[in-house]
């Protein structure tokens, strides 16, 4: 089964192509131009650098959420672009899951976590053993001091992976003897993991793909501020 993903989640963005779990070409910048600009390029020159005709792609895949509003919105859509008149699956894949899989070699707790500003994290846990990824919570936005609570239980190997693992990172290192920051090489959310992931997964039409968040836009959330105030 050859997979095409893409993740435009966070600053860094990238695509990748898999064939039955086996990564067979991969892209990745982590620029200031913005995904707009080069995340069809990426997706072309996956393509054309593993010989790989558009059509020869079984499902599409992405990192669907939590992340970016404007981000995930371009993945999304981008995915949609290719599945709808080829009529391919569509699988969505939580930006948070597909993250333990930059650190599988590992045997750890992968504390995947993404900045969310405002001293918050989205955050999810899995357990890494001998390359099997277990699930240990939900997907969730909370604030850094309640993840370093939560934390506590886990004698484990602790590595903090994500584009909010440095923030997280000057926050506990005083804090636990367990605790690691993933190598700026395996540190990024990375399309390669949405792909691993997305192996094995259920697929739906590219009518029922839709982004997921874990909270509000900002824009939103003042209106809905705004609105309580006046009651």
């Amino acid at each position: 089964m050859k997979i095409l993903a893409v993740d435009s989640s966070a600053k860094a963005c990238s695509a990748a192509l898999t064939e039955d779990n086996k990564v067979i070409g991969s892209f990745f910048i982590n620029t200031t131009l913005t995904h707009s600009q080069t995340l069809v390029p990426m997706i072309d020159a996956v393509l054309k650098n593993t010989s790989t005709d558009i059509k020869s792609i079984d499902a599409f895949a992405v990192s669907a959420g939590p992340g970016s509003f404007t981000g995930v919105r371009i993945g999304v859509s981008a995915v949609k672009g290719m599945a709808m008149p080829l009529n391919k699956p569509c699988i969505s894949v939580s930006t948070l899951e597909a993250m333990p899989y930059n650190l599988i070699s590992e045997n750890c707790v992968a504390v995947c976590v993404m900045d969310a500003r405002c001293n918050q994290v989205y955050n999810a846990l899995f357990d890494i053993e001998n390359g099997n990824v277990s699930r240990l919570c939900e997907d969730r936005a909370l604030s850094i001091d309640e993840l370093g609570g939560d934390l506590k239980k886990y004698n484990k190997k602790l590595v903090l992976v994500g584009d909010g693992a440095r923030l997280c990172y000057n926050s506990y290192k005083e804090l636990f003897d367990n605790i690691t920051l993933a190598p700026e090489s395996q540190r990024f959310q990375n399309a390669v993991g949405v792909a691993l992931s997305a192996f094995g997964k259920e697929a739906v039409s590219c009518e029922r793909l839709m982004p997921t968040y874990l909270r509000l836009p900002q824009a939103e959330r003042e209106l809905k501020k705004r609105m309580e105030s006046k009651k």
